[in-house]
């Protein structure tokens, strides 16, 4: 038999109910009810419910409250058919609407984004659900033209492709990598970027030939590669001896694989004759032997974020304040000090 103290034991094998988590966190119902909704909580009041319904295993009664609020605790996410990337950022999404009482309904799109954009008004026209967070693009021109009866929210960071955008194409991390390494005496760099098709590697080269100029360091020395790790080694092995880089600045991780394959086989060590650095933050970097110098892009808050603001234009609420950057260095074994 459960203790006493045990908050299972008040539920009697039965569902739980909002009153008894209000009970077992120890403050009102009226507080278990905005955190449901998602609404502003002192820190603790929010950590006491979060364990309370964990304990609990409370599930909102949707059926109920769709009834009292006239909404359906729905929301639907819109992806493309090629979504390997939105795999976090969907997560993301998932947590988000769970934690206020949402069931999420998912569902992918094959084509461009005016058909994207049918799809989703459909959805959100089919009275199904409360709102629709598009994860795939929708066109430009349909901005603010979605109908009353649901909340739309397109997330622009990826295009019809499944390539990065807006703030997932951002190439700002790469002047942090460069004037760190620039810090420890790096003085000559070569970039290898990935497929200059895609907004982030043209971004990523940008910002690399913009901070070597501004570094006054010369003209850049860049190497137009794709995203495989043989872009990475092929770079690396016609280099000449003389006036070689002393840090490869990789447009991914799996490029800078590749450069780190070419400098062994050319017999240079890692990081001592040369510092590499990638870019995804890929789990096998941390693993690597040095371990790899890398930027992590957070494609789950993303979509936590996202999803944050479909909420809030469900609920008639300002939008969320921008957070910082999504991008962050982390830097590891794959460099070290300049070559003397």
């Amino acid at each position: 038999m459960a203790a006493p103290s045990d908050p299972r034991a008040a539920r009697g094998g039965g569902r739980s109910t909002i009153w008894q988590v209000a009970a077992a966190a120890g403050v009102s119902h009226q507080t278990v009810s905005r955190y449901l909704h998602g609404e502003s909580l002192r820190p603790t009041n929010r950590e006491r419910v979060a364990r309370a319904i964990e304990e609990l295993d409370y599930r909102p009664n949707l059926s109920a409250r769709s009834m009292r609020t006239r909404r359906t605790q729905r929301v639907g996410v819109l992806l493309p058919a090629v979504s390997s990337f939105q795999a976090a950022a969907l997560s993301g999404a998932i947590d988000a609407a769970t934690e206020a009482g949402y069931v999420v309904e998912v569902s992918s799109v094959e084509g461009d984004a005016r058909l994207a954009f049918d799809r989703a008004l459909a959805l959100a026209d089919s009275g199904q659900v409360d709102g629709v967070l598009a994860l795939a693009p929708l066109p430009p021109e349909t901005q603010d033209r979605y109908p009353g009866r649901a909340a739309i929210v397109a997330s622009a960071d990826y295009d019809d492709q499944a390539r990065s955008t807006g703030a997932m194409a951002d190439g700002a991390c790469l002047a942090e990598l460069v004037e760190g390494l620039h810090a420890l005496g790096h003085r000559r760099f070569l970039h290898v970027t990935g497929d200059l098709e895609y907004a982030s590697a043209r971004s990523r080269r940008q910002v690399f030939e913009e901070t070597i100029r501004r570094l006054g360091l010369g003209e850049p020395a860049v190497h137009e590669g794709i995203w495989n790790a043989e872009s990475g080694r092929s770079a690396i092995i016609p280099l000449p001896e003389e006036d070689r880089p002393t840090a490869v600045i990789a447009g991914s991780d799996a490029i800078a694989a590749g450069v780190i394959e070419g400098a062994r086989q050319r017999g240079w060590r890692i990081p001592e004759d040369l510092s590499v650095t990638g870019w995804d933050d890929l789990p096998l970097g941390a693993h690597m032997q040095p371990t790899l110098t890398t930027v992590k892009d957070d494609r789950r808050r993303l979509g936590r974020e996202a999803m944050l603001r479909l909420l809030a234009a469900i609920r008639g609420e300002p939008l969320p304040q921008e957070q910082p950057s999504l991008t962050h260095v982390i830097w590891r074994g794959s460099t070290g000090p300049a070559p003397r």
